[in-house]
């Protein structure tokens, strides 16, 4: 393979991270088109907390590449200010996630300082200044213009039919507005991933996660940044808007999407002083791209030539520092060491599919 190959590339899937993908590949002068079957972000990007941040809970196989993933957020934002990332750092006394050493153990009276609306503010609690959020739909839209701006071809309400192949090599897609001829082609199609990929008798493990996803109206400066707590995960936006993530506990009374916002909304109030309204605006399901080992998924799909693959949550948090390091490995022949763990032969090496 030399540096000129992979020049035409179709990009399938227009949230976050295909936009991001589309974006610095058309960067380094590749012949995007970018391939949407429904509206931009009309995916779990729509539905998205878009809290970008290095923590986790648990031993984290992606350590490398989380760590990457801010730096790679404040580079972008030269590039594209429309991104309008929020770094207004995060509060966090969630005792399950594990934290950056660049984490800074605040006193009760240090929370309350930077949040002085908590009404029980926690003995001590953990503050991440480098850590923020963006409006995803927003943001999706910025990096497509940037790709856009950049010689890329957006197609929406466009879908994948069929995939065009010479030999085991993929060469192209076939859509619902006709055929586009490729090099390379790139599955960013969070959950509709693994049935794009059973077109080519090839099957990721990647399953529909659930969340829930919370917008109230409400009073604007109740909340400064981020905060995560046993009670809440909570931000709010610069219109006031205030954000809230929930588990998605199934549909059954008392824990349908409608109550968990009830529920919620009754949970800042007891968390929060000053909340004459609160009231929702949205509140939606979104079906996170969870691969079986939770991991993400990213580089060529086994089996044949011509596809590579990028599914993963937190998509929002990893849509900056993949693109570019798809971007690097697709141009430049970079193999990057941080995606080593996200490989997806890691599914097929005892099965006859690889």
């Amino acid at each position: 393979m030399n540096q000129t190959t992979h020049r035409r590339i179709v990009v399938v899937g227009a949230g976050i991270v295909g936009a991001s993908i589309a974006y610095h590949l058309s960067g380094k002068g590749a012949q995007v088109t970018l391939i949407e079957a429904g509206e931009i972000a009309s995916g779990v990007t729509a539905s998205s907390f878009a809290w970008i941040t290095a923590a986790h809970a648990g031993a984290d196989p992606i350590a490398q590449l989380r760590g990457m993933a801010i730096e790679a957020y404040r580079r972008l934002e030269t590039e594209l200010p429309d991104l309008q990332i929020r770094w207004t750092g995060a509060l966090s006394y969630n005792e399950s996630a594990e934290y950056p050493a660049s984490a800074t153990l605040l006193s009760s009276a240090e929370v309350l300082a930077r949040e002085p609306n908590l009404k029980n503010p926690p003995p001590c609690a953990l503050f991440l200044a480098e850590e923020g959020a963006l409006e995803a739909v927003q943001a999706t839209h910025a990096l497509i213009v940037g790709a856009q701006a950049l010689g890329a071809q957006l197609l929406t309400q466009t879908r994948v039919t069929a995939f065009k192949t010479c030999n085991a090599d993929v060469t192209g897609v076939e859509t619902t507005a006709g055929t586009f001829d490729a090099d390379l082609v790139v599955l960013a199609a969070g959950t509709g991933t693994r049935q794009l990929t059973q077109m080519l008798n090839v099957s990721l493990p990647i399953d529909a996660s659930p969340a829930i996803f919370i917008r109230y109206k409400t009073q604007p400066g109740l909340v400064k940044g981020i905060i995560s707590s046993p009670e809440m995960e909570i931000r709010q936006s610069a219109d006031g808007t205030l954000l809230a993530a929930e588990d998605y506990l199934g549909e059954a009374s008392g824990n349908s999407p409608t109550d968990i916002a009830r529920q919620t909304a009754e949970a800042i109030r007891k968390e929060l002083h000053g909340v004459s309204f609160i009231a929702p605006q949205t509140v939606a399901v979104g079906l996170r791209p969870m691969p079986a080992d939770g991991i993400p998924v990213v580089g060529y799909l086994p089996g044949g030539g011509g596809v590579y693959v990028c599914a993963m949550h937190p998509g929002v948090t990893l849509a900056a520092i993949v693109g570019r390091l798809a971007s690097e490995e697709l141009l430049d022949r970079q193999s990057s060491a941080a995606l080593q763990p996200c490989r997806p032969e890691r599914f097929f090496r005892n099965s006859g599919n690889a």
